[in-house]
């Protein structure tokens, strides 16, 4: 087990990431879905608030980057008008979903459930940004997922105390921006689709 202060080691390689990113899309080569990326930052700064209320500690920091670098991704958004990534309605039904799992978080006001209901929001939110990865790898960035992930899993090993508060989030996002990276960095969805053609040939 690491050093619990080893999450702020955490926290600056994934604040690192999200610089790449942002400026990436001030410069318009990155595409950000704002739905995914408004909801990327009010999901993890919720699940932040109640891990504080349920005495998480350090740990806490990582959610609060998490939330924080997308925050400052969406505001950026609007700088470059050719960063804006087209919405459609499947967008904003993801995002609708989410804002139920948000809502259920305020009507439990419970700790755990507002850190699960902040993950299926979360989730949800990056539902439009998994299918945009897939199809259309060349419009993201892989070094903020890479860098976020690297972050949860130092967070995941200073965990000392083995309840759904303290791993809970850092889990979900280290699999969540494995994901991503599998997809963007390594075209994964192109190799999935050519495999599925095969297979049906």
């Amino acid at each position: 087990m690491l050093h619990p202060n080893f999450v702020i080691l955490g926290v600056l390689i994934g604040f690192i990431g999200g610089i790449s990113y942002l400026i990436s899309t001030i410069k318009g080569k990155t595409k950000p879905n704002r739905v995914t990326w408004f909801l990327w930052a009010l999901a993890p700064l919720i699940a932040f608030t109640a891990e504080i209320k349920e005495g998480v500690g350090i740990q806490s920091l990582m959610t609060f980057g998490v939330g924080f670098g997308p925050l400052l991704v969406f505001l950026a958004s609007f700088v470059n008008k050719k960063s804006v990534w087209k919405l459609k309605r499947f967008d904003f039904a993801c995002g609708t979903l989410a804002i139920i799992g948000l809502f259920l978080w305020y009507v439990t006001r419970n700790g755990n459930f507002a850190i699960f209901f902040s993950i299926l929001a979360d989730g949800m939110a990056a539902v439009p940004t998994l299918v945009k990865s897939y199809s259309f790898p060349e419009t993201e960035n892989y070094h903020v997922y890479l860098t976020a992930a690297i972050s949860a899993a130092i967070t995941f090993l200073t965990i000392d105390t083995w309840n759904f508060a303290h791993f809970g989030f850092p889990l979900y996002i280290l699999i969540l921006c494995t994901i991503f990276v599998f997809l963007i960095k390594f075209r994964a969805g192109e190799i999935i689709t050519r495999l599925f053609r095969t297979s049906k040939s």
